[in-house]
């Protein structure tokens, strides 16, 4: 698709990982040290788009992401997240999973961690 952000980086070939269906590459805009970004090398929208294969070689990419971002940035932690649809956050219309890497004290509570998604139902109590 010659308008989408991310097949544009897939065809100039400014990626840091690659199998036969996805890629991976580091985030313009990191939330933390080490955020990367997983996508189909087809343009789809988003994860319910996907086949089985392409799901599957993302997150392999994934694995072989984090091994790379353990040795290197020593995360105390992770989040994977996935958006899909713009009133779930998603920007840009091509499936992409995020790779965020945590560390201790980079935020004053991470508890409730991606149910952050909806500020209000971050904290819960056990039941």
């Amino acid at each position: 698709m010659e308008n989408c952000k991310f097949c544009k980086i897939f065809q100039e070939k400014k990626i840091d990982l690659e199998n036969e269906l996805a890629v991976a590459f580091w985030d313009a805009n990191p939330v933390s040290k080490g955020h990367l970004l997983v996508i189909t090398k087809r343009h789809v929208k988003d994860f319910f788009e996907t086949t089985k294969e392409e799901r599957n070689a993302m997150f392999e990419l994934i694995d072989k992401a984090k091994k790379i971002i353990d040795e290197k940035d020593k995360p105390t932690g992770y989040n994977i997240g996935i958006n899909c649809g713009i009133s779930a956050g998603q920007t840009i219309m091509h499936i992409h999973i995020h790779l965020i890497p945590r560390y201790d004290g980079d935020t004053e509570n991470p508890r409730g961690g991606v149910r952050g998604v909806i500020p209000d139902k971050r904290d819960y109590e056990d039941k």
